[in-house]
């Protein structure tokens, strides 16, 4: 290579100098989903910043400007910090919402995304979602709740499982109280050893072993050829069961309610996916996203660590504030009896719901079972079942349970009282047990408010209405997370927490919107709700 290559390589193009014009907008056209963006939130109050701010500090770069940048990133599938610190040095539609100012460093956009917009996101949300409502975009009569779950920004092999941490700590604590009183006896330490040793119990036994190391003057000493004294391997084999209690207290206090944690992010669950590539149905660390939306528009979000949905549906709707006048429409995964009676409640939204039976009930296996309550004949006069050999099971006790949220049930037990001989024995009692066939008999647990309120929900639901909403939600909730998940790419989380976590999926349904109203707006599609189908699908 020539050593004498000329360094500037601008040399070449001193005939071909770029111009812009003095206004970046005039390059912009028109009907750019940027000057759509760019008007939408010049609507916003963004004083709700101004607690965010510390009074004493300077504001390098305005909120307002910031918002933009960090939604328009969103809107482009542009997540990273980085590689929006970079549009903003190259993207000409990233120049323009910069007003003019220098491109912002990765430090401040992610600096602005992590610690000022978690106090203030879902008013932000609030005020653009007002702002659709009041331009008549969108109404909230029907609103369609559906959820999925999403990875978040952890090792997948950072698990911690509560019921390990309990084993754990339990074989621990036993091992303590055999192993202590032999160590004290040889120290000539004093205590008295509980059945269940606790933190305080050992930090209380390190103490006295301090004072008498102190009294004594016995040095600890280390490495090969030393011999340790009783009372330096009573400290150290204390001090060891002292820190694994500690580690074992501390992931039970994290997991709560749940059955795991990961060690890169606190707040994300073991889950299911289903984008299970192996196929082995592996656990990965994740959140799960709640959204509602009306008119294809995200008018509320919720994200949380259950894994199921059915335990979402009550903080969600406490979230949302909806009223009487609006008709909620789920799948099943969200069917309970808590679920139920919460919306039997007066001024409680109207529920849809498809029972989680639903599609079972219209097989040929499930019509012919006749282990199932709902192949038996009720005589509610009676208050009794027959089943299908004409033995009648009769009301033998109730019992109540609680949810984990502590939601009391009432269930009523019914046992058949000569099941003794039968030849549908084999087919009728269906469920495990080690006690033997020959010896059992059959006996069915029924909840009667959730029986009447499923038999009220199916007639419900089959109605012209409740059909035209059931496939209303699968193309509306449904089809928001086809368009985030592959149409901007969205399957995993980049920040960590779950409060970052929500600010990042409020930027996401933000996006989301805009994209819709620049898409409806552009097909002449503003204003419509219900979309109905020509004919409904075969089996609804």
């Amino acid at each position: 290579m020539d050593k004498k290559t000329q360094s500037n390589y601008t040399i070449c193009l001193a005939n071909n100098q770029l111009s812009l014009p003095l206004e970046i907008f005039t390059s912009i056209p028109e009907d750019d989903p940027v000057n759509l963006l760019n008007a939408i939130l010049e609507k916003v109050d963004y004083s709700i910043f101004d607690a965010a701010y510390s009074r004493l500090g300077r504001i390098e770069y305005s909120p307002r400007i910031l918002t933009k940048v960090l939604v328009y990133g969103y809107m482009r599938k542009c997540y990273s910090s980085r590689d929006m610190a970079l549009a903003c040095r190259e993207n000409i539609k990233f120049r323009y919402l910069l007003e003019g100012q220098n491109p912002p460093s990765h430090n401040t956009i992610n600096r602005f995304r992590s610690q000022y917009l978690p106090p203030v996101h879902e008013q932000l949300f609030q005020q653009i979602c007002r702002l659709f409502h009041q331009a008549g975009y969108l109404s909230l009569e029907q609103v369609f709740i559906d959820g999925t779950k999403i990875e978040g920004n952890a090792n997948k092999y950072s698990f911690v499982w509560k019921k390990s941490s309990e084993k754990r700590l339990k074989k621990l604590q036993t091992r303590i109280y055999e192993e202590l009183p032999v160590l004290l006896q040889e120290t000539g330490i004093h205590f008295r050893v509980p059945e269940k040793v606790q933190i305080r119990h050992l930090k209380k036994i390190l103490k006295k072993l301090a004072v008498r190391r102190e009294k004594e003057q016995i040095e600890f000493v280390y490495g090969k050829g030393k011999r340790k004294t009783s009372l330096q391997r009573t400290t150290e084999k204390v001090t060891e069961w002292l820190d694994k209690m500690k580690r074992y207290t501390q992931d039970l206090h994290i997991c709560g309610n749940r059955n795991s944690y990961s060690k890169t992010d606190h707040d994300a669950t073991f889950m299911h996916m289903k984008e299970d590539y192996m196929r082995n149905g592996q656990l990965k660390p994740g959140y799960n996203v709640n959204v509602a939306t009306a008119n294809g528009f995200i008018v509320g979000n919720y994200i949380s660590s259950e894994r199921s949905d059915v335990g979402t549906l009550i903080p969600f709707m406490d979230k949302l504030g909806l009223t009487s006048t609006s008709k909620i429409v789920v799948d099943s995964g969200y069917e309970s009896e808590e679920n139920y009676c919460y919306f039997e409640q007066s001024g409680k939204p109207d529920l849809y719901v498809k029972p989680s039976n639903h599609e079972q009930r219209k097989g040929r296996k499930y019509q012919t079972d006749i282990s199932r309550r709902e192949n038996m004949l009720y005589d509610e006069k009676a208050d009794t079942y027959t089943c299908a050999a004409g033995k009648e099971l009769i009301l033998t006790d109730t019992r109540t349970e609680h949810t984990k949220t502590g939601f009391r049930t009432e269930k009523s037990i019914y046992s058949c009282q000569d099941c003794k001989d039968c030849p549908l024995k084999e087919r009728c009692i269906r469920s495990k047990s080690k006690v033997p066939l020959e010896e059992r008999s059959k006996t069915i647990y029924v909840s009667k408010r959730f029986a009447r309120q499923r038999k009220a929900m199916e007639e419900k639901i089959n109605t012209e209405e409740g059909k035209l909403l059931r496939v209303n939600r699968t193309i509306q909730a449904e089809g928001t997370f086809a368009g985030i998940k592959q149409d901007m790419g969205f399957r995993r989380f980049l920040l960590r927490g779950q409060v970052k976590v929500e600010v990042e999926w409020t930027l996401l349904s933000l996006a989301n919107n805009i994209w819709r109203l620049y898409y409806k707006r552009k097909n002449r599609r503003l204003g419509t709700g219900l979309i109905i189908p020509k004919a409904f699908p075969a089996g609804l």
